[in-house]
């Protein structure tokens, strides 16, 4: 018997309109991501309300499309524009059509509410859908330092800035020197005196710029530090007038003006340069808080701070009511805070649990042996001593130790899986804002791995209620998401007459 082959015919044109939801498995993410954008209400989007101009993208599917790209590993808007023509998975987002890089920039840039409102209503989501458990839920909060858009070699240090001017200063005045002599030597060729002059007159103005700017950051670290520093001087000398001894050392009194490595960095001003895994680097902090059991990710924020001392309470807040109440919380000693402890515990319903300094990862024979739980220190010990009660009793250990099982493995994930690791947009404001999409792509890609079913968050309703993305039957007119589907350069036909009529109508008659 001979070989058979099966036909692979690339010149015989399709003779029916195919579904394009067909060209990849019913398994695949993109499918999700779909239907769930498809859910959300995208009123916050900005879109060209007057109808001038070009015919605009509907906000659902770039948002759907900025979500499955970042979801994979593609963050360029250029890269973004070439997986609409390469990646089957896309054009099926897309419905076949091709928004370039402008519109992608353009549109991830505009619509930061768009996106932080995706956020809170994808979580809203998983809590219909009975993955996110509603109700005195367990958050990991932890933060990693995620790569600035910028070279921390474009950044300049208070005193080399000032070294600069004034080399500066030197070389316009032996230009203008120059310029004077009548046999002066000429330049090289392409090089003029006023040209090179201007040049170092607008280097100058740019550093002085900088040196204004470490300047007021100077003064604003210096009041924090004032504040901070007369808080603890009170506390010892109260301790003082009661008969006890302060601990430790006698707190020094803060500087005034800025160090001589305080630094500003030209590309991106308001990065800074932080220790991360790989050494000293130009970055942003990247804060998480995830909800232990269904490790989503229920608050975010990006900031500019190294440190985090001081980021307890507002890393708190950015978890999102959607989530529900909180009643614990797990840290690690670098958000350890009395003053933050005690406004997060202040009305009694949020347990707080940090390590009060760094365990080792290796394990003792002494910690490997059954103990009964230390006695409990006395109300009016200190706080250190009291959290650290907390985590060494057998409960308190269980229960923190979800705390490296959650938020560290999905930073692993969103560096590893994912690949980002380096902003694309510059600047506080947008930075935050691509780190809301990092984290919302992330949720959805944990739903769609999760195996969740969207059909119960819209439980009870006509099936013509369903939003435009989801199938079948979609609606299929002009206005909708869905209309952009090429199949109206042909006539539509199919084989299944049910389904070309669900296509047809928006009631599917």
């Amino acid at each position: 018997m001979a070989a058979r082959f099966v036909l692979v015919d690339h010149d015989t044109p399709l003779l029916l309109p195919p579904d394009m939801r067909e060209w990849v498995p019913t398994s695949h993410p993109v499918h999700f991501i779909m239907d769930a954008v498809g859910q959300l209400d995208a009123s916050k989007a900005r879109v060209d309300e007057r109808g001038t101009g070009d015919a605009q993208y509907p906000p659902q599917m770039m948002l759907g499309l900025l979500i499955y790209s970042y979801a994979t590993g593609v963050f360029s808007s250029r890269q973004i524009e070439r997986t609409t023509y390469g990646n089957v998975a896309v054009r099926v987002m897309c419905a076949d059509t091709h928004p370039d890089h402008d519109a992608i920039c353009a549109f991830r840039r505009r619509n930061g509410a768009l996106v932080s409102s995706g956020f809170a209503q994808v979580l809203e989501l998983a809590a219909r859908c009975d993955v996110l458990k509603v109700g005195s839920i367990t958050v990991a909060i932890d933060g990693t330092k995620v790569l600035a858009n910028a070279s921390k070699h474009a950044a300049v240090s208070y005193a080399r800035a000032g070294q600069q001017v004034q080399e500066l200063e030197l070389e316009v005045e032996e230009l203008l020197g120059k310029a004077e002599q009548a046999d002066s030597t000429p330049l090289g060729d392409g090089l003029s005196i006023p040209e090179e002059v201007q040049r170092r007159v607008e280097r100058k103005a740019r550093l002085a710029r900088a040196r204004a700017e470490m300047a007021v950051r100077a003064l604003a670290r210096s009041q924090e530090e004032k504040a901070a520093y007369e808080s603890k001087m009170a506390e010892r000398e109260q301790k003082r007038a009661e008969g006890k001894k302060p601990r430790g050392r006698e707190p020094k009194p803060p500087g005034g003006g800025p160090g001589s490595k305080d630094q500003v960095n030209f590309t991106d001003p308001e990065s800074r340069i932080m220790k991360g895994g790989n050494g000293f680097a130009q970055s942003y902090n990247a804060r998480a808080a995830v909800e232990v059991d269904s490790r989503l990710v229920v608050g975010q924020r990006a900031t500019n701070s190294p440190g985090d001392k001081a980021e307890l309470v507002e890393s708190f807040t950015m978890i999102e009511p959607a989530a529900g109440p909180v009643g614990e919380v797990l840290v690690d000693n670098g958000f350890l805070s009395e003053a933050a402890v005690t406004g997060i515990e202040a009305k009694g319903t949020v347990h707080v649990l940090a390590a009060v300094k760094r365990q080792s990862h290796a394990r003792s024979v002494a910690q490997l042996e059954k103990k009964a739980d230390p006695p409990a220190p006395d109300p009016r010990a200190p706080s250190a001593e009291r959290m650290a009660h907390r985590v060494a009793t057998r409960a308190g250990r269980e229960r923190y130790k979800l705390r490296q099982q959650t938020v560290e493995p999905i930073f692993g994930i969103i560096r590893e899986a994912l690949g980002f690791r380096r902003f694309s947009m510059r600047g506080m404001a947008k930075t935050s804002q691509e780190w809301t999409l990092v984290t919302l792509a992330y949720n959805l890609k944990r739903l769609s791995r999760l195996g969740t079913k969207l059909a119960v968050a819209w439980k009870g309703r006509p099936a013509t209620a369903l939003p435009p993305f989801s199938h079948p039957p979609v609606p299929f007119f002009p206005g909708s998401p869905t209309f952009a589907l090429r199949c109206l350069r042909r006539p539509v036909f199919s084989k299944n007459p049910t389904y070309m009529c669900s296509r047809l109508s928006p009631t599917g008659s």
